[in-house]
Parts: structure tokens; C-alpha cells; sequence
């Protein structure tokens, strides 16, 4: 019998890259490959990339440098968001055999079997434009909590994003579908999903980006409620403008929705919102973190803020850190604004230095740390339920409240995957 090829992945970025690195490798064990970790050797490694930041693009030829070292005899494969917007720039990577675009990711088993080590790498990619269809995945076996895709694509355009390049427009799954999902995940033992997407809120388009059915994500988030088995949801990130007071309302008055929101701000200032080309006032994200806290106190407020965007000023920047600070809100994610390739913020001036992004990073990094201490503080005393995870880290085993607090205590088995009153 011919012993099984072994593949490794790793992933760069966001929860829906971890949801479809794990959908790729079920999908290849499916095919008769052997997952292996990726510090072992194996005849494939799979690098499901992110190109957010330039960050991303630099860490992933780190990666492809040190497969070559270590297994200069193995194939590997880059997929993702910087495969679907610079393929060729990857092709000329030594050591990569296979750049998969974003309509061929899907389709990597048969592109395996079609490989040779040694030949020129071979690019698999279209124009974004010709990227339909929608395919399902999640994270399973990795995480306690389960990533569900359940979007993809954006038909927005933010003027320092290239996502909409990168993933095509949006276009999401069914509500039938999910529910089936999510029904599976639970017969495996799920607990806790939360929801992906790319934008999340714009759920409803169908698998070409036409709307079908008018379903949309009140819909979805209405007929998750009655899945039987799983516990918990929680909704990984929501644009303000399509946080309605219906989603709120719901969330605030359900067992299984987490009080948890993640809304992306980007800017406590109107005119960079502007320039930005983001849809929504800082007046509009004001009244959905009252309208929250008004239904529940109690609820966690992440926020995704970017620093040293053109045309940021002293006094820009002042204003935002003054939104925030006044803002009720739980922690912060903030990234440091990064010039990307065919976006419309490279004509936006003046360009902001390089060394002053990093020091309002570290401001609102430090105000972020402020605000999560004053929200555990509030909480101390109370006893809420804690999903506890598998993973065990020198005797320690983690969780996390229904609002999002972090606990951490000793390992033990029988709290793994388990829902536990805990007195913080």
C-alpha cells in the first residue's frame, strides 16, 4: 500500500482565513493526505495568506525561506489574499511550486495531483471580477470556538482596502445552509461558532452577489437561535451602519447570542471618515454603542481603529482619541495605517511619518489597555459562564465569559469544551 502523502498548513490573518485553512485541510484528508503540524516535515505545506498589511507579504516569504532550509524536496502551495492580488510577485519566490487565486483555492486537490517539484511555479488565478460562487467552511478540531463562514467579498470600497481585489464582491450562503452547518457542528460537539465574513452585515447576496430571497443577516442570526446543541454565537465583526437596532434588540434578549460586538470605527473624525470613503458618521457609531449598553450594561465593545491614515493630523488624531476615550466601549483593535498597491489613500496627503503611526499606535494601544482593566473591574465579583478550550499552555487551560473576559486557571480535563460558572 503507498504510504500517504502528509500536508501542513498555516495560516496569516483573519478568522475567516483559519475557518478556510480548515475547510482546505478536511477537504485533502478527504483525498487521502495525512495532516501534519507545520514544525513537522511533510511532502506539502499550504500557506493561506493575508495581505492586509505589509506585514503579511513579508512574513510569508519568511515562511516559504524556512520550508526551504528545512524540506528543500517539498511542494508548496500559497493561497489567499496576497496569491489573489500579486500572483506573480509570489510565483518568483524560490522554493514556491503553486499560487492558487481566490476562485481556485477550492479546487487544490486536483491542482496537487497535477504538480511536479522542480518545474516553474505554477499560477492559478483570474480576475476578481470573474469570482463567484461561495463556498462553505469553518473551523473544526482546531479551536473550541468554531469560525463559521457564512459571507464573503465586499462590495465596498474603503479607500485604503484591498479586500473587494482581493475576495471579489460580496456574496453569501444560504440561511438553509448555514443552519445545516451549524446542526453538523453541533453533532460534533460545537458549542460556541461564531459568525465570519468578510462584511458580515451585508449577509443575503447569492453565490453570483445578486440578492436572493431578501434574506439578510436579521434573518440568519433569527433562524441560528433555533439550532438545538449549540450554546453560544457570537458575531465576529459588523460595519455601525449595518448593526440595526433589530440585531441589538435581538441579541440583548437571547440565550444563545453572546453580548459581544466587534464594530470597526477606523476614525473618530467625520472628515478622515470621508476620505476614508467609509459609510457612516462618528454620530451614527455613538448612538449603536448607547443603544447597546442601554439594553446590555454588561455587553463587550471591540472596536477596530487604524492610525496614521493620510491626512491625519495632530489635531485629527487628538479627535479620535477623544471619541474613544468618551466612548463606553471594551477594548481596541488598532492597526497602523499601511500604504497597499491600487488603493485611492496613496493620492490622499499629507502622507503621516512612519514614526508618529507608531506612536499613536502605542496611545491607543495604552488607552485600549485601560478600558479592558475598567470593564474586568466592573465584572470582579460577578460569577459568569466560562467556555473553557482544550488547548493546555504549561498547565494552564483558557476561556472566556460571555462578554468576553478572559479567564485563565489551571488545566483540567473534564472543563475542556465545557460551560462553567465562574466567580471573577
Amino acid at each position: 500500500m503507498a504510504e500517504k502523502r502528509t500536508v501542513a498548513f498555516h495560516t496569516l490573518g483573519c478568522k475567516l482565513n483559519f475557518s478556510e485553512t480548515s475547510a482546505l485541510s478536511r477537504m485533502l484528508e478527504t483525498e487521502g493526505f495525512e495532516k501534519k503540524s507545520f514544525d513537522d516535515h511533510a511532502d506539502v505545506y499550504v500557506i493561506n495568506t493575508c495581505s492586509v498589511t505589509d506585514n503579511a507579504d513579508k512574513e510569508c516569504r519568511q515562511i516559504v525561506r524556512r520550508i526551504q532550509r528545512r524540506a528543500p524536496e517539498s511542494m508548496v502551495v500559497i493561497t489567499g489574499c496576497y496569491a489573489q492580488l500579486k500572483p506573480k510577485e509570489i510565483a518568483e519566490i524560490p522554493g514556491v511550486d503553486l499560487v492558487l487565486g481566490a476562485a481556485e483555492k477550492f479546487n487544490i486537490a486536483k491542482h496537487l495531483a497535477d504538480l511536479t517539484k522542480g518545474d516553474s511555479a505554477k499560477v492559478c488565478s483570474c480576475d476578481i471580477e470573474e469570482v463567484s460562487g461561495f463556498n462553505s467552511s469553518w473551523s473544526i478540531n482546531d479551536r473550541t470556538r468554531t469560525f463559521l463562514k457564512v459571507q464573503d467579498g465586499c462590495d465596498y470600497n474603503c479607500s485604503f482596502c484591498t479586500i473587494p481585489m482581493a475576495r471579489g464582491k460580496s456574496r453569501s450562503d444560504s440561511i438553509e445552509n448555514v443552519v445545516r452547518n451549524a446542526r453538523e457542528l453541533a453533532a460534533n460537539g460545537v458549542k460556541e461558532i461564531v459568525l465570519t465574513g468578510v462584511n458580515l452585515g451585508d449577509f443575503g447576496k447569492g453565490p453570483d452577489g445578486n440578492k436572493r430571497h431578501e434574506e439578510n443577516f436579521y434573518d440568519l442570526v433569527k433562524a441560528l437561535e433555533e439550532v438545538e446543541g449549540i450554546e453560544r454565537y457570537r458575531i465576529s465583526s459588523i460595519e455601525p451602519n449595518l448593526l440595526t437596532n433589530d440585531i441589538i434588540a435581538h441579541v440583548a434578549n437571547s440565550n444563545k447570542f453572546m453580548p459581544h460586538f466587534h464594530i470597526p470605527l477606523q476614525s473618530g473624525s467625520n472628515r478622515l471618515l470621508a476620505l476614508m470613503r467609509r459609510r457612516y458618521k462618528r454620530e451614527l457609531y455613538a448612538e449603536r454603542v448607547e443603544l447597546i449598553r442601554k439594553l446590555m450594561p454588561h455587553c463587550a465593545i471591540g472596536v477596530d481603529v487604524i492610525v496614521g491614515f493620510p491626512g491625519e493630523t495632530d489635531e485629527i488624531f487628538k479627535e479620535t482619541f477623544d471619541f474613544l476615550h468618551s466612548l463606553d466601549v471594551t477594548y481596541l483593535h488598532v492597526f497602523t495605517y499601511s500604504e497597499r498597491a491600487n488603493t485611492v489613500a496613496l493620492d490622499i496627503k499629507p502622507v503621516v511619518p512612519m514614526n508618529t503611526r507608531h506612536e499613536r499606535n502605542k496611545a491607543l494601544r495604552n488607552l485600549s489597555y485601560m478600558k479592558q482593566q475598567y470593564f474586568n473591574q466592573q465584572h470582579s465579583g460577578q460569577t459568569r459562564k466560562v467556555l473553557f478550550e482544550g488547548n493546555a499552555r504549561q498547565g494552564m487551560m483558557e476561556g472566556y465569559t460571555d462578554n468576553y473576559i478572559k479567564v485563565t486557571t489551571p488545566f483540567r480535563e473534564e472543563w475542556v469544551n465545557q460551560i462553567v460558572d465562574w466567580t471573577l
